[in-house]
């Protein structure tokens, strides 16, 4: 899957300073920076409409009967979820294009930006998608995480029972081994839980037999919050996964951008069968 944008202005430069291959390399990290830069000026002034929580659709709840004649195609409904010191205003576009091809029931969890374990964030989670399996007659749900907010989903799955009630998990850059990155952040209980090695990762990694979610990780190879860039990836025996790597894009861009939306879009719509299989790759994903 490949988009094509604009040609940048940066390279006739970028052609000039650099040999072809440091050229085509510096061209990407130029274009995805720009991207990155200009996908956080659009959020930060979005970010006071996603600070308050979610209102919901107040649809009665149906009754049991009603409930279950439900279409046996009809889509569950999807959550979505947001990563370190953001809200749901991140996912404004993707909810759309989700909404224009056929997904009906859309929201959103805000966890608090002083939240300090990811166990209590995942509680949280837990208690959010039972509330929504119930008031939607739906048995499971699919959950879209962004960077945290995917480790969360994860942690909420793999460790509290949740694949009972999720059916498919897609994380977006979120480092399911742990990150290396801004090591001065650690003073923040919840980013020592996103280090290699945390109590949270160990965790994560111990056994998951007959985990019954089936998980995507959309990875990019220009996410710079990722070290190593690999961390997003999910690398587990016990669970059915599969590892889309992404180029041309950066960590901010990957719950925005209209290509890893297809992406995202086709992994939900991907229903697993037959015995459990490990982790595997997904192909790519090329935003040049």
């Amino acid at each position: 899957m490949k988009v094509t944008e604009a040609a940048s202005p940066f390279l006739p430069l970028c052609q000039r300073l650099f040999p072809t291959k440091l050229a085509g390399l510096s061209m990407a990290l130029l274009k995805a920076t720009a991207l990155e830069l200009a996908i956080l000026a659009g959020h930060l002034l979005l970010y006071p409409s996603g600070i308050t929580q979610e209102r919901r659709t107040g649809h009665p709840l149906p009754p049991p009967d009603v409930a279950a004649k439900l279409p046996t195609e009809a889509k569950p409904p999807v959550v979505l979820l947001h990563g370190f010191i953001d809200n749901r205003s991140v996912f404004l576009l993707l909810r759309r294009n989700l909404a224009q091809h056929g997904r009906q029931h859309i929201e959103s969890l805000n966890y608090s930006p002083l939240t300090c374990d990811i166990r209590t964030a995942a509680e949280l989670l837990g208690r959010h998608v039972e509330e929504i399996c119930e008031r939607t007659g739906h048995e499971r749900v699919d959950i879209v995480g962004h960077s945290l907010g995917g480790l969360i989903a994860r942690y909420y799955v793999q460790c509290l029972g949740g694949d009972s009630h999720v059916r498919t998990l897609v994380t977006l850059g979120t480092p399911h081994s742990g990150t290396r990155v801004a090591p001065l952040m650690n003073a923040h209980p919840i980013v020592r839980q996103m280090r290699p090695g945390s109590a949270v990762i160990e965790e994560l990694t111990g056994p998951a037999p007959g985990c019954r979610t089936q998980f995507v990780s959309f990875w990019s190879d220009l996410d710079h919050l990722m070290d190593p860039l690999e961390t997003a990836c999910v690398e587990h025996p016990d669970l059915l996964a599969q590892n889309v790597r992404v180029s041309g894009v950066g960590h901010l861009a990957l719950p925005v951008h209209p290509a890893v939306a297809t992406g995202i879009r086709q992994a939900l719509d991907i229903e697993v069968s037959g015995p459990r299989a490990v982790s595997r790759t997904g192909g790519g994903l090329t935003v040049a």
